[in-house]
């Protein structure tokens, strides 16, 4: 089973950008299919963004379109969301995700699961 470590969260201002990392370990990143979701003080989990299999295709949530960006990098066995144009409401614990099934990618319904990091965006 793969095993995520995330890291990169911290304070940042609003309009400023951050980049979050997540390091796979016990098996290939390259094999699955990879994700972000967010969740804020008295809120539920929410998607942000996913990645298939082959990395050739991603989707995002509304709030993250135009503004969010998933990668990976095959070599380093991590997948980053880098995030720009932050808004108060992005401040939020975000988690990324992984999994074998490609159907993931439209369900999100994710196996793995990393500890998550917290964002935080002052005004």
């Amino acid at each position: 089973q793969v095993q995520l470590v995330e890291s990169g969260g911290g304070l940042v201002q609003a309009g400023g950008s951050l980049r979050l990392s997540c390091a796979a370990s016990g098996r290939t990143i390259s094999s699955y299919v990879t994700g972000w979701f967010r969740q804020a003080l008295g809120k539920e989990r929410e998607f942000v963004a996913a990645m298939d299999r082959s990395g050739r295709l991603t989707s995002y949530a509304d709030s993250a379109k135009g503004r969010f960006i998933i990668s990976k990098d095959n070599t380093k066995n991590t997948v980053y969301l880098q995030m720009n144009s932050l808004k108060p409401e992005d401040t939020a614990v975000y988690y990324c995700a992984a999994d074998q099934n490609n159907v993931v990618f439209i369900t999100h319904d994710f196996g793995s699961w990393g500890q998550g990091t917290q964002v935080t965006v002052s005004s």
